[in-house]
């Protein structure tokens, strides 16, 4: 998730460094110390701070020449932020302002500005705490606080710094430096870090604080920075009525140069802050007491109390309305008439037993009031049987060991009524996995009140959605009409947020009136930590095949990438290509609870997931031309499901289900295979699920796919392999992109067999895209490998020439699905007296999943491709020199 664009502004401030004023001549340095005062001022400064990022540095082991010729070149940047902390400390000493009326003065400041999302690397802290949001913001970053130092005294760190906050850019910044020296480990020296927290909101009840935190000393320490967002805001209220907050603390990687260690930089930095903040936890918790969310949720339910209701009451109620009113007014008035008239002769053609009417009159009265007695008795049917229903599903306890789900229904705002009387008779249905859960129904209110739980039966696999839906009780025989109706999606909420939300209803009655229910939602696992080794042993089981539990690490980057809840566990995942207008490489992700892609192809990155319930239909379609020879996956959704996935569908039939295909998986069968035991197992009913096990009890067991670790899918790095200058226009060396006479021969002189290609197919006026196909001889590659690839093709700016970009993904080879492969050609025409064209092509390597083996596969195949440009461009010249003659 990215940061709103106020909050941007603030965040690029805090990475620019300081004003060069800090380090003018005005300002002396002093000199170094001897070794007695440094001795004297480390036992005199043993509780120091050892900062958040200091153990970064673990995850280097390199010799002291490589770590000294480092250090040297940044040595003046640590020197300046030296000075700056100095500086503080000696401004801090002329300061008289506290820091709760710093604080005030920002709360004036502040411009209502939203709360920063969390920052997209992942969350190391979301805990609750009994105290106020401005006293944990005061405990955390007041420089009066004594928990910046206990901290270091847990950390082991020494010379920790402190500066004081200051207002800059005319009071729109609030910041402070703080500096400190991390214990040495193991691997390295010690270490020195710095700092740089920046205020982005302080409103009083929400704050946000951005540490920027550089470490110089360490190899690759200048190009990068690791930035920590922590954000304090009030947490849920408390039955005891004691305030609670609600601490989130975020992380991410600012790279300032491009590095090729940027991967092991990351995921080592990934183990250091995550080891950081377990201790910065542990002392937080030991400070102040974290709020109990289970004791919270039963104090929050036990305080609900159902409306006490009686049954006279609610006749009175219900009965007070105009239709009953006249009828028993006419019933009266009948039997009054009865008691006072005589009895008339027998006229016409009654006799003894029957009095008909009269006159035209009689007979009209008589059918009115036979259609008022009519409805009279469909308004007491629909009482007696509304009682019946009377918390029907309240009180019932769930049963089972598994994932528990609990709906406490509180209250209604503004629900819409389908008559003119302005009221309804409300009731709610609560439905998850097949199962309902429905709410007593509240006579002619608008606004009406339950407070009644509702529990779920435990479920062996978490929950993906629940649907709530509020009816308009009509009576026992009639179809109860929506008042509206909402869906909550488990991994697009937070848990937490769910403990006490307020759910606007959708539909064309609940939008008019702005309906709303309010509810506290609560989902628990009681069989402990082993849920995914446990739902895998099941899956293992039912559909007889072997699947390997994932690494920690691989699970926080697929969920960070889809932006999952942290139960969600990555199952397994696939090089395929999403077939849409054309085909992109990505790649496709399966779960307990969703099946997702992910392509980041020339900077544009795709990426969608829906749900296994939306899944209707899957069919294999046989290899074709079109699919470079692979069959082809295609998933149907449900009607009116996957909205928000729809730009991956390729089509959308007649009935408005989208269609997603995927094509081009390394190993077809076992991507086909696990995909459809993981859609049966989880959405096929029980006795489905039986017979598919049946179906598959002869099949033999299959390993997962990967045995790496999923690496994020980033921006790759990229330079020059190859460089020419050829006697030709830039036109005409075109043509080896073009799919024509002279692409294929020079395609097969190069060794390739089975080339075949998709048309250009235009996405703008500017920019075109093709699929490439072709197979390698044995003397190419012993083990005869595929490629697909996949052409970008655009005008440079001047119009001079062409930039062709190509994404490359082998098949059949050892490791092939670990890496793409990304070559850039830039052909441009040469000053007219120059004649000809210049060419020159840029290499990267993407990877997909961590191996050891990386330097290694990464040299041969660039001597690969280094060759392949050389003969291709030769060839091309001699080609096209032929044909002009």
């Amino acid at each position: 998730m990215e940061s709103n664009g106020s909050s941007d502004d603030l965040l690029s401030h805090s990475r620019t460094k300081e004003s060069p004023s800090r380090s003018s001549p005005g300002h002396s340095i002093p000199s170094s110390p001897s070794s007695e005062e440094i001795t004297s001022a480390k036992d005199e400064k043993s509780g120091t701070q050892k900062t958040i990022t200091g153990r970064i540095a673990q995850i280097f082991n390199k010799s002291s020449d490589v770590y000294s010729t480092h250090r040297s070149i940044d040595f003046d940047q640590s020197e300046i932020n030296k000075v700056e902390v100095s500086e503080m400390n000696d401004e801090d000493q002329s300061s008289n302002v506290t820091f709760e009326e710093t604080m005030k003065k920002i709360q004036s400041l502040d411009q209502g500005n939203g709360i920063p999302n969390n920052l997209p690397a992942g969350l190391f802290i979301d805990q609750q705490y009994v105290i106020a949001p401005e006293d944990l913001n005061e405990l955390l970053f007041s420089s009066d606080s004594n928990f910046l130092k206990s901290l270091a005294e847990v950390q082991g760190s020494t010379e920790l710094e402190i500066g004081p906050w200051k207002f800059e850019n005319d009071g729109k910044i609030f910041k402070r430096l703080v500096s400190y020296v991390k214990a040495p480990s193991k691997l390295i020296k010690a270490v020195k870090a710095y700092e740089e927290h920046t205020y982005l909101k302080a409103d009083g009840k929400n704050f946000a604080v951005l540490a920027s935190v550089s470490t110089p000393d360490v190899i690759y320490g200048s190009t990068f920075r690791v930035e920590i967002l922590y954000v304090v805001t009030p947490g849920l209220e408390l039955p005891t009525g004691e305030q609670c907050s609600r601490l989130i603390v975020s992380w991410r990687m600012n790279f300032l140069q491009s590095t090729m260690m940027k991967g092991m930089i990351e995921n080592g930095a990934r183990q250091g802050v995550k080891e950081s903040f377990d201790q910065y936890a542990t002392l937080l918790s030991q400070t102040v007491k974290p709020a109990d969310l289970s004791s919270n949720k039963e104090q929050a339910l036990a305080s609900l109390h159902a409306e006490p209701e009686s049954d006279w009451r609610l006749a009175v109620q219900y009965f007070a309305n105009f239709t009953v009113f006249t009828t028993v007014f006419m019933g009266l008035y009948v039997l009054v008439h009865i008691w006072l008239a005589a009895p008339s002769t027998i006229q016409g053609l009654e006799f003894g037993g029957l009095d008909l009417p009269d006159s035209i009159g009689e007979f009209v009265f008589c059918a009115v009031f036979v259609l008022q007695g009519e409805r009279m008795l469909g308004i007491i049917s629909r009482f007696i049987k509304a009682r019946a229903q009377k918390g029907s599903d309240h009180g019932i306890k769930a049963q089972g060991n598994g994932w528990l789900l609990t709906v406490a229904l509180i209250e209604g705002s503004n629900l819409a009524s389908v008559d003119s009387s302005g009221l309804s008779d409300p009731y709610v249905v609560f439905t998850c996995n097949g199962k309902t859960r429905t709410s007593s129904i509240k006579f002619q209110k608008s606004n009406p009140i339950w407070n009644e739980i509702f529990e779920f039966d435990a479920m062996d696999d978490p929950p993906s959605v629940m649907d709530v839906v509020v009816y308009d009780f009509d009576g026992p025989f009639d179809d109860a009409e929506s008042l509206g109706h909402a869906e909550i999606n488990f991994l697009k909420a937070n848990i937490a947020d769910l403990a006490d939300i307020w759910l606007p209803l959708e539909g064309k009655l609940s939008l008019a009136c702005q309906s709303k229910l309010h509810l506290r939602i609560f989902l628990d696992n009681t069989k402990g930590g082993n849920v995914a080794k446990e739902y895998l042993s099941k899956m293992e089981k039912e559909v007889g095949k072997k699947i390997n539990l994932r690494s920690p690490q691989t699970n926080s980057a697929f969920q960070k990438l889809f932006g999952l809840p942290i139960e969600e566990f990555l199952i397994n995942d696939f090089t395929c290509h999403l077939k849409r207008k054309m085909p992109l490489q990505g790649r496709l992700f399966l779960s307990a609870r969703i099946i997702g892609f992910h392509a980041n192809l020339f900077g544009t990155k795709t990426r969608f997931f829906f749900l296994w319930e939306d899944i209707e239909d899957i069919q294999v379609i046989p290899p074709t031309f079109s699919s470079m020879g692979s069959p082809i996956i295609v998933i149907t959704l449900r009607k009116g499901r996957g909205v928000d996935a729809r730009h991956g569908a390729k089509t959308q039939d007649e009935n408005g289900r989208l269609k997603f295909y995927f094509q081009s998986f390394v190993s077809f069968n076992v991507a086909h295979r696990t995909i459809m035991a993981l859609w049966k197992a989880r959405s096929l009913s029980p006795e489905q699920k039986v017979e598919f096990v049946e179906e598959q009890s002869d099949s033999k067991s299959l390993i997962s796919e990967e045995s790496g670790s999923f690496l994020g899918l980033d921006d790759v790095s990229m330079s020059e392999i190859y460089s020419c200058s050829l006697s030709i226009p830039a036109s005409y060396l075109m043509e080896i992109f073009s799919g024509g006479e002279l692409d294929r021969r020079v395609m097969e002189k190069l060794g390739y067999l089975n080339y075949s290609y998709t048309p250009w197919v235009s996405e703008n006026s500017l920019i075109s895209e093709r699929a490439v196909y072709y197979k390698f001889e044995k003397r190419i590659s012993s083990y005869k490998g595929e490629v697909t690839s996949t052409q970008q093709r655009s005008p440079l700016p001047d119009g001079k020439g062409w930039l062709v970009e190509e994404l490359m993904n082998l098949h059949g080879v050892p490791l092939g699905d670990y890496f793409n492969i990304h070559l850039r050609y830039q052909i441009e025409d040469l000053p007219p007296k120059a004649k000809g064209c210049r060419v020159q092509v840029l290499f990267g390597m993407e990877w997909l999943k961590s191996s050891k083996n990386q330097k290694r596969l990464t040299k041969n195949i660039l001597q690969n491709v280094q060759e392949r440009l050389n003969v291709t461009f030769a060839l091309a010249e001699k080609e096209l020199h032929q044909n002009s003659k």
